[in-house]
């Protein structure tokens, strides 16, 4: 007997909504300036998205999970400028990236911590983290732009064959968390939580520790990505981070990733990042304020998040119709005992097959 499946709207979006509205504005971009499709142009775009792509590979492990990360921006600026203050006082290229890399472990780690401690909402720990995270960059830096980082230019403006090494280094990341997420078991344990927290338990998943760890991981990107901006902007400045994180979210969500969590992959983050890097570049062109850019990217994540939640809503729907009974069936043969197991698993299938 053939399974015929018929996609909903929120689906094909997920599928390939996303890969069309990015070329029709790579289209619509090109037709806007001719300058737009050489290839210079276009790293530069990348350039600028580098960051914020960063960033977005760590907060689409989380929101796969479950979790969100509001303290990312901040965290990317003290980074930032913790290492230009090691670089500009040693002149060691290597431990200033380490330093910063470890400053966004440890501070993603007591995120963690306070969660799955505490059982705080991650709403409230990293709102937290980022007030604190906002008042030790003041008082490192004393509010003044940190300078004498030259030793960081190769990292910034550097490029093998051609392509800048922060395209690189962004590159490396999502392919890495790519592989991270679909091909070892802890990426299955993402997805697990996120699809029901309950039934990744009663599997025998320790939820506490992974979550830890992804925090710790995402923290570690963070650091990394602050330490690409410093080198980009060859300065350490008190307030270059804020708000990224809220680009990076953004990017996640019109990825596909799934605000509720269980679904998404870190690719679908990377061509969300690309979207809205050309929109910005198209508002540029059209010389848009940026007061304006920040409701399209408002409405970008509103729009993205009723898609989602409407698409959660038709399999809810369909399930309760058909799917409901046979799983019923399932259960009552196995005897009953498994019903969290069951369901937590059927639900990790579907996230790790998007």
């Amino acid at each position: 007997m053939k399974n015929k499946t018929r996609l909903s709207s929120g689906e094909i979006y997920r599928k390939y909504g996303i890969v069309l509205i990015m070329i029709f504005l790579f289209i619509a971009s090109a037709v806007i300036n001719h300058n737009f499709l050489k290839p210079q142009n276009l790293i530069n775009i990348l350039k600028q998205i580098s960051v914020v792509t960063i960033i977005a590979c760590g907060e689409t492990m989380l929101i796969v999970s479950g979790m969100i990360d509001l303290s990312a921006g901040f965290l990317c600026t003290t980074s930032a400028c913790i290492s230009a203050g090691i670089l500009a006082g040693t002149g060691n290229l290597p431990l200033a990236i380490l330093a910063g890399i470890a400053i966004g472990c440890l501070c993603g780690w007591v995120n963690g911590f306070l969660i799955t401690h505490y059982k705080l909402q991650p709403f409230i720990a990293t709102l937290a983290m980022t007030y604190v995270l906002q008042g030790i960059v003041q008082i490192y830096t004393n509010g003044q732009t940190i300078g004498g980082v030259q030793k960081a230019r190769p990292l910034g403006y550097g490029a093998v064959l051609g392509i800048p090494v922060p395209v690189i280094i962004t590159l490396v990341m999502v392919v890495a968390i790519a592989i991270l997420m679909k091909k070892t078991t802890f990426g299955t344990y993402i997805y697990a939580i996120g699809g029901c927290e309950k039934a990744a338990i009663a599997s025998g998943i320790n939820t506490k520790r992974i979550k830890r760890l992804i925090f710790t991981l995402s923290g570690a990107l963070t650091g990394l990505a602050g330490v690409v901006l410093m080198s980009r902007l060859m300065a350490g400045m008190p307030s270059v981070g804020e708000g990224y994180e809220f680009d990076a979210i953004t990017a996640v969500i019109v990825g596909g990733t799934s605000f509720l969590g269980g679904i998404g992959t870190v690719t679908g983050a990377l061509i969300g990042s690309i979207i809205v890097g050309l929109i910005n570049n198209i508002l540029n062109l059209l010389h848009v304020s940026t007061q304006y850019q920040l409701i399209v990217k408002g409405l970008l994540i509103a729009v993205a998040v009723i898609i989602d939640i409407k698409t959660k809503e038709n399999k809810s729907s369909k399930y309760n119709k058909t799917g409901g009974k046979n799983n019923e069936e399932k259960i009552s043969s196995d005897g009953g005992g498994n019903y969290g197991m069951y369901d937590g698993n059927d639900r990790m299938r579907n996230g790790q097959g998007r």
